[in-house]
């Protein structure tokens, strides 16, 4: 028996290490299909079990670790992901929240923006408003920025200027400061006429009756007033907000402009067709004012008015005759009812010669386009509350109006509108 080569101390025979490097190249194989047989080995020899390969390996010192070959599983970092994702997603929107909140980068905002905050409006209108006139971006911040700082109930109301997307920071300032002390607001309800507006305006320095007589800002002929002795019916009615002490053209000068802004919102082409001006416009715009409470009921005056010119007949409004008599309220007397002035159109057909009071716009509207009806009178409604009741025969009229009287006499002259 011929002596093998002699044992390496520490270490593993020739032949064995030979057999290990077999079976790490077998396993390599393997990965792609069945390993092939070790030479030398009988067929079905596979190589050792994993186990032993496994030991063989490590005690090598080579190749890889037990687990090589393994695909590791990828939740875990796709669980990083999403958590490191979400947790972003909630830092941004606490980030915008506070922004849009505190909004540190929003200033007093940009241009003109007039505003009028109703005595009695709650935080929730008052916001409402504020976003629909482009003040603040978002009603429900500005809410919530108000009761933060504990000052949702100290707004006060009034008529401001304000500019558009102010912060919620200057803004509550601004409304809870009111209307500035060296400031006279002037508020002029519509239908009004120069005579009935000028003690409104005693704040103000100068005469406003002489002022409205004449405008270098406008011409009354550019609208088709042939003659036309002031600028009745151009004095738009609104709430205007001046410095103390100014004089009082200063106010005429703005309700021109505002009379200027408001037309151009009017389509007159109606009117046109019919043969009637701008001008004829607002004199019609003016007696509809007075004659109806309703807004319901002012496209309705406008179309008797439309009506009754046309065919010739006589208006017989009771506003014209009250304005020559200056009475607008109470009955009127047989003489006030045959006044000969040319404005009582009770003793004179067509329209009167100039608005008998300024309109708002709702009048004007109705006045440049009403409705196409059959009625040619209107009386006050009974138990209307304020409405009218129209007719379109003589016949009819008479009817509501011997209802009224009667009503009326029931109540001892007093008037039955209410109930």
């Amino acid at each position: 028996m011929t002596p093998g080569p002699p044992p390496v101390p520490g270490g593993r025979t020739p032949e064995e290490r030979e057999e290990a490097r077999r079976t790490r190249e077998a396993r390599r194989a393997g990965k792609g299909g069945t390993p092939p047989p070790a030479p030398g080995d009988g067929p079905g020899y596979g190589g050792p079990p994993d186990w032993l390969a496994e030991t063989e390996r490590d005690a090598d010192g080579g190749g890889e670790g037990p687990h090589e070959g393994r695909e590791r599983p990828a939740w875990p970092r796709w669980g990083r992901i999403v958590g490191l994702a979400i947790v972003a997603a909630v830092v941004v929107g606490i980030a915008w929240f506070l922004i849009s909140l505190f909004q540190p980068f929003t200033g007093d905002g940009e241009g003109r923006v007039g505003v009028v905050v109703p005595r009695g409006a709650s935080l929730g209108e008052i916001a409402d408003l504020l976003e629909e006139k482009g003040v603040v971006s978002s009603s429900t911040f500005f809410q919530l920025r108000a009761r933060l700082a504990g000052r949702s109930g100290s707004l006060k109301p009034g008529h401001y200027r304000l500019a558009r997307d102010m912060s919620y920071a200057s803004l509550l300032d601004r409304l809870e400061q009111g209307l500035p002390p060296d400031v006279v607001r002037v508020t002029i309800p519509e239908g009004l006429s120069r005579r009935e507006v000028a003690p409104l305006t005693k704040r103000l320095r100068g005469n406003y009756m002489r002022a409205t007589r004449s405008s270098a800002q406008l011409d009354p002929r550019d609208y088709g007033a042939t003659d036309a002795r002031s600028l009745e019916g151009f004095l738009f009615p609104a709430t205007y907000e001046l410095k103390k002490g100014q004089p009082v053209r200063r106010l005429v000068a703005e309700q021109l402009a505002a009379f200027k802004r408001n037309l151009a919102k009017v389509d007159l082409r109606y009117a046109k067709r019919k043969n009637l001006t701008a001008y004829d416009v607002l004199i019609i715009a003016s007696m509809v004012e007075r004659e109806a409470q309703l807004a319901r009921d002012r496209p309705l005056v406008a179309s008797v008015i439309y009506n009754r010119l046309r065919d010739g007949i006589r208006l017989d409004i009771d506003a014209t005759t009250r304005f020559v008599a200056r009475k607008w309220s109470g009955a009127l007397t047989v003489s006030e009812l045959q006044n000969p002035s040319p404005y009582n159109t009770r003793v004179h057909p067509g329209l009167p010669p100039s608005p008998i009071g300024n309109p708002g716009l709702d009048s004007i509207e109705a006045a440049a386009h009403p409705p196409k009806t059959g009625y040619f009178f209107y009386v006050t409604k009974v138990c209307g509350n304020g409405r009218l009741q129209f007719a379109r025969s003589d016949a009819e009229h008479q009817r509501y109006v011997d209802e009224y009287n009667r009503a009326r006499e029931r109540r001892g002259g007093r008037s039955p509108a209410d109930c």
